[in-house]
This record gives structure tokens, C-alpha cells and sequence, in this order.
């Protein structure tokens, strides 16, 4: 595709481990909008950021921003809107790799939706999709540009990628010089007090311990199963509602038989919207209130890296704690989510896993409406279920074979949630 613009996004406190991104968008020769976002929480840490100067020396469009709060947006949409941008010029490689990338671009002749110094770039890289797209383009000449590229990577077979790695961060280095400033002595903030404290195990368990409970037992538990259902399904409806509409339906429809598919103890108006509105709505809200606060805080990819050393006892990593908790939303939409999951097993032992121990949102609003008053039988429940999620993983990990890839994630920073967004 040819864009008319492409907006590359990078996190302000990690900017030199991005902006090598950014430099590849624009040799390809792609008109970009660079977005230094969330420079609120940069700033908070003592770290500035010269906009101006990363701009001058970048040569695009270059916008510093918190969009959360709504900071820069009339920038970025004055950038955008902004009729020409010129397509950059990314700054230069090393003397050798300049000259192995010249030898081989003037060998290409063909159109191609980026520029020739990119694409050659990709083909030293062996992209098998750029091969394919050169060697079409080409024809005749590709037996050429293939000899070239192939005595090239012979040259450096043994650390080519490394020096091109370091190149791109030999750039980055000088074009940050000066525009990011770290603080001279690190602040250490209480939210990343927090988070040292949730990914460590001897802190990291009590804390979810506390998230649970206060989370998933009083709100949910207690407040949502307990006194919304209290006051939607007995002042709401068995008070209020019910003895309403069972007067209206009586008085219009004179038969007993349909009067008591309406209304009565199995009436579809007064059971089905009872049950409905007054005991599972209230549960299912109040548990997605609580899941919202917990994912907009930041906290879910701390509990992966919490959670890895046991997860890796059942054949899956840290990972595959996003769609264990979506899963109490919706399993359906926890199953689409192990796509995100690297292997076919890790996939498998997951589907596995929310089909056989995961309840979704309606079963535990059933069961919690069921068991809010009796704790003990509660807590009987979340330890079968527990033994049930551990024993299915370690079985699953002996029987399905392969190996459990390596995980890393990276730590977004850890925040009061927005209400807004919740």
C-alpha cells in the first residue's frame, strides 16, 4: 500500500529503545508523524524531552503528548491536517553499510511501495516477502541483485544483524543527545513503589490476596451479590414492579393460563426480568467495574509476570493470565484471545483450562448470588476450583507435547485508573 501518512506512536520514558522504529518507517521513505505520548508520566519521573530539537534533527512532524488526558491532540490533529509532509531523510549508516546498500540498490530497477534503501535493507535481512516482491518486480535482473546480496551477507555472515542493530543505535544515541534528559537522581514514585512490590513474590501474593478480597469478595461478593441484589430483586421488584405489573396483565387478559405464563411465580415478566435485572445485572456490573479498575491501573501485566513460575508448571508462561482473567467475563472472548498466546499448545492447554475451571460472568453471578451469604461454602468452591485448574494444567502439560516458550512483557506504568475509560 502507499499511505498517506503513517503516525508512529512510542512511549516517552523508553523513546531510544523506539525511535530505531522510526528511523525504518522514514528510509523507507514514508511520510511519518512521530507521537512522543504519554509525557505526563515522563515528566512526573524527571525525565525532559526537547520536542523542538528532536523535531529539527529528526526532520518530521514531531508531537509531544499525553493523549489519555487529552494532551496534544489539537497538535497531532494540526499535523495531520497539515496538507504536504515531506517525505524524510533518514539519517546515514556507517561508511560499509552505505556502500553494500548503493551497490545493491543500483541494481534494482523495478517500482516498489517503499524506497530502494529499505528495500535492500530487507532483502540483506532475508525477508522471504521482499525476496518475493524484488524477484517479481525484476525479472531478468534479479539474478544480478540476489549474486550482489548473497556476496554481501557471505562478507558478514557472522555478525551482520549485530552491526546493523548497533548502527541504528549509534544513530538514535546522537539524535537523542541533549533531547532527553534523564533527572539526575531517579524518583522513585509510590505507583512504582507499587509495582516492585505486586511482581515480587513475597509482597506480590499478599497483595493479590487483598485485590481479591476487597475486589472479588466485598464489591462483588458482598456489595454487588449481596446488597444491590438485595435491593433490586426484593425493594425493586418483589416490593414495587412485580405487584404492578401482575395487576396490569390481570386486568387485561381475563385466562389464568396466560396470566400465569406473564406473571406469577414462573412468569416470564416477573421471574425472567427479576432474575435478569435484579440478581445477575447487578453481579456481572459490579465484576467488570472491578475488572476495568484492575486493567486500566495497569496491574494485569504484573500479576503475568507474578503468576509465571506457576503457569510454567502447567505448560504455559505468565502470558496466559489475560485470557484466565477475561475468561471470568466471557469465555468466548478469552478463547479468541489465546491467539496471542506464541504456541499451538500454550493455546490448546489455555482453551483447555477456561472450558473445564473458568466460570464466565453469568455462571459466577448465579454461584456468587448463591454462596454470598454463606463464605465458607464459598470458599470451599474457590478451592475445588483452584485443584480442578491446577490438576487439568499439569496433566495437560505431561500429555501435550512441546515446549513452553520463553516470556517477556513489557511493564506499561502503573496508575490511578481514568473513570472516563472505566
Amino acid at each position: 500500500d502507499s499511505p498517506d501518512l503513517v503516525m508512529h506512536v512510542v512511549d516517552a520514558m523508553n523513546l531510544e529503545r523506539m525511535l530505531p522504529m522510526t528511523l525504518q518507517l522514514m528510509e523507507a521513505g514514508l511520510p511519518v508523524i512521530l507521537v512522543v505520548n504519554i509525557m505526563d508520566e515522563a515528566e512526573r519521573l524527571g525525565i525532559t524531552i526537547d520536542i523542538p530539537v528532536l523535531r529539527e534533527r529528526l526532520g518530521i512532524p514531531v508531537v509531544g503528548a499525553a493523549v489519555a488526558k487529552k494532551r496534544g491532540v489539537a497538535e497531532l490533529r494540526a499535523a495531520i491536517s497539515r496538507s504536504v509532509i515531506n517525505h524524510p531523510v533518514p539519517p546515514l549508516y556507517g561508511t560499509w553499510l552505505e556502500n553494500d546498500l548503493t551497490e545493491i540498490t543500483e541494481l534494482l530497477r523495478g517500482k516498489y511501495p517503499l524506497a530502494t534503501k529499505a528495500v535492500a535493507l530487507l532483502l540483506l535481512q532475508r525477508d522471504q516477502e521482499m525476496t518475493d516482491m524484488v524477484r517479481a518486480a525484476e525479472g531478468d535482473g534479479f539474478a544480478a541483485a540476489k549474486a550482489k546480496i548473497d556476496e554481501k551477507m557471505y562478507a558478514r555472515r557472522e555478525s551482520f544483524h549485530l552491526d546493523l542493530s548497533l548502527e541504528r543505535k549509534r544513530i538514535t544515541g546522537k539524535i537523542l543527545d541533549g533531547v532527553f534528559l534523564p533527572p539526575d537522581q531517579r524518583r522513585v514514585t509510590l505507583s512504582e513503589k507499587f509495582s516492585r512490590w505486586s511482581v515480587r513474590p513475597l509482597t506480590g501474593v499478599p497483595l493479590l490476596l487483598i485485590v481479591l478480597y476487597f475486589g472479588l469478595y466485598q464489591f462483588v461478593g458482598v456489595f454487588g451479590a449481596g446488597t444491590l441484589v438485595d435491593f433490586l430483586e426484593g425493594t425493586v421488584f418483589e416490593g414495587h414492579f412485580n405487584p404492578w405489573i401482575t395487576a396490569i396483565v390481570r386486568g387485561f387478559i381475563p385466562w389464568p393460563v396466560l396470566q400465569e405464563l406473564f406473571v406469577g411465580e414462573y412468569g416470564i415478566i416477573t421471574m425472567g426480568l427479576r432474575y435478569a435485572l435484579g440478581i445477575i445485572l447487578p453481579i456481572v456490573a459490579t465484576f467488570f467495574l472491578f475488572f476495568s479498575l484492575l486493567e486500566d491501573s495497569g496491574y494485569f501485566p504484573r500479576l503475568a509476570l507474578l503468576v509465571d513460575r506457576l503457569f510454567k508448571r502447567i505448560g504455559l508462561t505468565g502470558r496466559a493470565v489475560i485470557p484466565m482473567v477475561l475468561g471470568f467475563g466471557c469465555d468466548t472472548m478469552a478463547t479468541m484471545v489465546t491467539r496471542t498466546l506464541e504456541t499451538v499448545r500454550e493455546r490448546i492447554i489455555a482453551t483447555l483450562l477456561l472450558s473445564l475451571a473458568i466460570p464466565c460472568s453469568a455462571q459466577l453471578g448465579v454461584i456468587m448470588s448463591l454462596l454470598s451469604k454463606e463464605p465458607g461454602a464459598l470458599l470451599i468452591w474457590g478451592i475445588c476450583l483452584l485443584l480442578i485448574f491446577l490438576l487439568v494444567g499439569l496433566l495437560a502439560a505431561r500429555v501435550i507435547p512441546g515446549e513452553t516458550p520463553m516470556f517477556y512483557m513489557e511493564l506499561p506504568p502503573m496508575r490511578l485508573p481514568q473513570w472516563s475509560n472505566i
